[in-house]
């Protein structure tokens, strides 16, 4: 398989692209704020601007009545970082009336959107079928019709239920942050229509990341991303973030946990020279070793799970989708194109995707921006 990506590279390169298209659009849409690009026209209280994942771990389960901080994470099946949410200007929590008890506990607080959070939910709403309707001008409606249903023929058989999102990273960057209940596919509430195609690739990247970190004693996100491209001779720190098309707080993230379990050193590169350079220990070697044999194993006990036809059709659909996985190459980067005025106009346009998106508590972009 040395001439394929990894399955769970495919699904994160078409998750992070269909969530960055949906980022543009939402950005563009919406009044809103940026800690290092301003604000739109005329948005002075607005709220900060956040991604895909804040609609999907908390926004689309606060009505019009709000809903406990308990019933959220229940709904959800992970948590959101409820404490941005509120900072930036999309929620408030509250105790609710207390009734004869003098203090309710805090998973009984009632979290109710702003006036900015309904806006912005208005705006989110549509959205997924705007950008799902792009795809299919652009792949093909049959194809994108049987890449939903490929998706959602593995998601249905997880034998938990999994969130419409990933969930926000932490130490480790391990992707375990999940509410675990027992029952396939919402317990028969969820259809194939009634999920988003963002919540598809999420569901099926979602329950390989399990798989794999429950093998792996490094997570996903730093196998694909870091440990990959770090060569027997090491790669500069510097241009790590580039190479892996995150942001240098996501890979500070990474090296850090690295550094701090023996898998990995940064060095200078040379006597004198003040270049730092991340190289792998014999552990850290070993690690990536595993990552490149244990993509391909889980991928073929998917097959014989899941059904050869049925894993096979969905990589064949992806490899149309994603192509190389670089701006020059990938079809996907015909969407990602910023708007003008958008913060991703104001930055350097990255040459590929992430191989794992790393969703952080920084507002859920799957780059860690």
């Amino acid at each position: 398989m040395d001439d394929h990506l990894p399955l769970p590279t495919l699904l994160s390169c078409a998750l992070v692209a269909f969530t960055i298209e949906f980022d543009n659009e939402s950005e563009h849409r919406m009044p809103h704020r940026t800690t290092s690009h301003g604000a739109a026209a005329g948005s002075l209280h607005a709220p900060w601007l956040v991604s895909l994942a804040m609609w999907s771990n908390c926004m689309q389960f606060v009505g019009e009545e709000g809903v406990t901080i308990g019933e959220l994470q229940r709904l959800a099946r992970t948590p959101t970082n409820l404490h941005g949410m509120q900072r930036w200007g999309y929620v408030v929590v509250e105790p609710g009336p207390a009734g004869n008890r003098p203090k309710r506990p805090r998973s009984e607080w009632v979290v109710r959107a702003t006036p900015a959070g309904r806006k912005a939910q208005e705006i989110w709403r549509p959205l997924f079928g705007v950008i799902e309707k792009r795809w299919q001008a652009r792949f093909g409606e049959d194809e994108i019709g049987r890449l939903r249903e490929a998706l959602w023929v593995v998601a249905r058989q997880v034998e938990f239920e999994l969130p419409d999102c990933l969930p926000i990273l932490g130490y480790g960057l391990f992707s375990d942050k999940i509410q675990r209940t027992e029952g396939r596919a919402g317990g028969g509430r969820e259809t194939a229509s009634s999920l988003s195609l963002a919540a598809l690739l999420s569901k099926v990247l979602l329950a390989f990341a399990i798989k794999f970190e429950r093998e792996s004693a490094v997570s996903l996100a730093i196998c694909a991303n870091v440990l990959r491209i770090a060569g027997e001779e090491g790669v500069r720190v510097r241009d790590i973030p580039r190479l892996a098309a995150l942001s240098k707080e996501a890979i500070a993230m990474a090296i850090g946990f690295l550094g701090k379990r023996g898998y990995a050193a940064v060095e200078l590169e040379s006597p004198g020279s003040r270049v730092k350079v991340l190289r792998l220990t014999a552990k850290g070697r070993h690690a990536r070793e595993t990552y490149h044999q244990l993509v391909w194993a889980i991928e073929e006990r998917w097959r014989a799970r899941f059904g050869k036809d049925t894993v096979g059709g969905l990589r064949e659909l992806l490899e149309q989708v994603v192509g190389e996985p670089t701006a020059e190459h990938s079809p996907l980067f015909r969407g990602l194109e910023p708007y003008a005025d958008g913060w991703r106009a104001a930055v350097p346009r990255p040459a590929g995707l992430p191989h794992y998106p790393m969703v952080l508590h920084r507002g859920g972009f799957p780059d860690g921006s």
